[in-house]
C-alpha cells in the first residue's frame, strides 16, 4: 500500500472514545433516519409533482435522479473533509444546508427550481455518513460494530419508512407540505445536534487535493472494492428504477391507487429488508460472495415475479418484499467485504462504495423512467432483470483466487 493511502487517519481525532451514551446513540440514530428519509420522500409523490408542475414522467424522473447523483457528489466531495476539519461545525453546516434545500424544493414553482432543490438535497444529505463515523469514533472499540450497526439500522428505517410517511402526508395534504415538514424537521435537528455533539480538533492538516488523490489510489489498487461498487450500483439502480416508476404503474389500471397507497406499499419493503440480517449471518459464516450470490438471485426473482404477477396485489407485494430484501442483503454483503480490506482506510473505502452506490441509484431512476415511458411495466421489469442478471455475471466472472480473503478468515471476523 502506498504511503499516501496510509497518511490520512480515518478515525476522528480529539474525541474521547467510550463517551457514547445511550442518549447520544439514540439521537444519532434518529438523526440518521431523518436525513436518509429526506432523500426518498419524492418517490410516492412524483405523480402529484408531475401534475402540479406540468411535467412529463421522464422529466419528473429527474427528481430522484438528481437526488441520488447529488448524494454521490456529496460523498466524494464533502465527506472526506471530516478527516481534516472540525467535524461538529461541518455536520451543523450540512444539516442547515439540507434544511434550505428541502425548503427550496417545497417552494418550487417550475422544473428548474425543483431540480435544483432535489440536487441540493442529495449533496447535503451525505452528512448521514459523517454521523455514522462520529458514532464509531465515540464508541468503545469493543462495541463499535454494534454501534455502527445500530446507526445503519436507523438509516435503513429512514429510507424505507420515507415512502410510507410521504405517501400518507402527501396524499392528505399535498407534496409541498411533506417537504415543508421535512425542512422544519432539519431546522430542529440542527438545534438538537448543536447542543449534543462534542467538538473536535483535527490533528491532521491534509490538503484537499491529497484527500481526493487517496480515493483515486484506493480505487486503482483495490480490485474487490471496484467489484463491490459495481454490484452495489447495479442492485440499487434496479431498486430505484422500480420505486421511481411504481407510482405511475399503480395510478393506472388495474389499481388506480394514489400517493397514500404507494406509501403503504413501502411497509412491504420494510418487512422485506428486515430479513437482510439473515443474509448477513451467511456473509459472516460463509463469506460475502455467497451472501451476494443469494441477494442478487433474489433480486432477479423479484422482477420475474413482478412481471408475471405484478398486476395482482399479492404478486406486487411479494415482489416488493423480495426486491428490498435482495437490495439490503446486497448492501450488507458488499460492506462486509470492503470493511475487511483496509481497516485504516475504512471511511474512504465506504465513501467510494457509497458514492458508486448512489450514482447507480441515480442512473436507475433515470433509465427506469425512460423504460416506463416507452415500454411500460414489461419494459421496467425487463430492465430490472437485466441489471440483476448483469450483476450475477460480474460476480461469476470475478477471479478471486489471488485477491479474495481466504474462507477461514471470514469465519473469524
Amino acid at each position: 500500500m502506498s504511503v499516501e493511502l496510509g497518511s490520512v487517519n480515518p478515525h476522528m481525532p480529539n474525541i474521547q472514545r467510550g463517551s457514547l451514551t445511550g442518549v447520544h446513540l439514540a439521537i444519532i440514530m434518529v438523526a440518521t433516519a431523518m436525513i436518509a428519509a429526506d432523500r426518498y420522500y419524492c418517490q410516492p409523490l412524483l405523480a402529484e409533482m408531475s401534475r402540479n408542475l406540468h411535467l412529463t414522467p421522464s422529466m419528473t424522473g429527474l427528481v430522484p435522479t438528481l437526488t441520488q447523483g447529488g448524494i454521490a457528489f456529496g460523498l466524494l466531495l464533502l465527506v472526506p473533509l471530516g478527516d481534516t476539519v472540525e467535524l461538529r461545525k461541518l455536520i451543523l453546516c450540512l444539516l442547515f444546508a439540507l434544511g434550505c434545500a428541502l425548503a427550496i424544493t417545497a417552494a418550487a414553482t417550475n422544473a428548474a427550481m425543483l431540480f435544483t432543490g432535489s440536487l441540493m438535497i442529495g449533496v447535503f444529505a451525505s452528512v448521514s455518513q459523517l454521523l455514522v463515523g462520529l458514532a464509531a469514533a465515540l464508541a468503545e472499540p469493543s462495541r463499535r460494530g454494534q454501534v455502527v450497526g445500530t446507526v445503519t439500522a436507523g438509516l435503513l428505517i429512514g429510507v424505507l419508512s420515507a415512502r410510507t410517511v410521504a405517501g400518507l402526508v402527501g396524499g392528505a395534504f399535498g407534496w409541498r407540505v411533506m417537504y415543508w415538514t421535512a425542512a422544519v424537521g432539519m431546522a430542529g435537528l440542527t438545534i438538537v445536534m448543536a447542543l449534543v455533539l462534542p467538538p473536535s480538533r483535527p490533528q491532521l492538516a491534509i490538503p484537499y487535493p491529497q484527500l481526493v488523490r487517496s480515493l483515486i489510489a484506493l480505487i486503482r489498487e483495490q480490485r474487490e472494492l471496484r467489484e463491490a461498487s459495481v454490484l452495489g450500483a447495479l442492485a440499487f439502480a434496479a431498486m430505484n428504477a422500480f420505486w421511481t416508476t411504481l407510482i405511475f404503474f399503480i395510478a393506472g389500471p388495474p389499481y388506480h391507487y394514489g400517493a397514500t397507497a404507494a406509501g403503504m406499499l413501502g411497509l412491504a419493503g420494510i418487512a422485506g429488508a428486515l430479513g437482510a440480517p439473515i443474509v448477513g449471518r451467511i456473509s459472516d459464516r460463509r463469506g460475502p460472495r455467497l451472501a451476494n450470490l443469494i441477494a442478487l438471485t433474489l433480486g432477479l426473482l423479484a422482477f420475474v415475479l413482478l412481471l408475471v404477477a405484478g398486476r395482482h396485489v399479492a404478486g406486487l407485494i411479494g415482489g416488493i418484499l423480495l426486491l428490498d430484501l435482495a437490495t439490503q442483503a446486497n448492501l450488507v454483503s458488499n460492506q462486509t467485504l470492503i470493511y475487511s480490506l483496509l481497516p485504516d482506510a475504512a471511511n474512504r473505502l465506504n465513501t467510494i462504495f457509497m458514492a458508486s452506490y448512489f450514482a447507480g441509484g441515480a442512473a436507475g431512476a433515470a433509465i427506469g423512467s425512460l423504460a416506463w415511458q416507452h415500454f411500460g411495466w414489461t419494459g421496467l421489469c425487463a430492465l430490472g432483470m437485466a441489471m440483476f442478471a448483469t450483476a450475477l455475471v460480474v460476480l461469476a466472472r470475478s477471479n478471486t483466487s489471488t485477491h479474495a480473503m481466504p474462507e477461514a478468515q471470514w469465519t473469524e471476523n
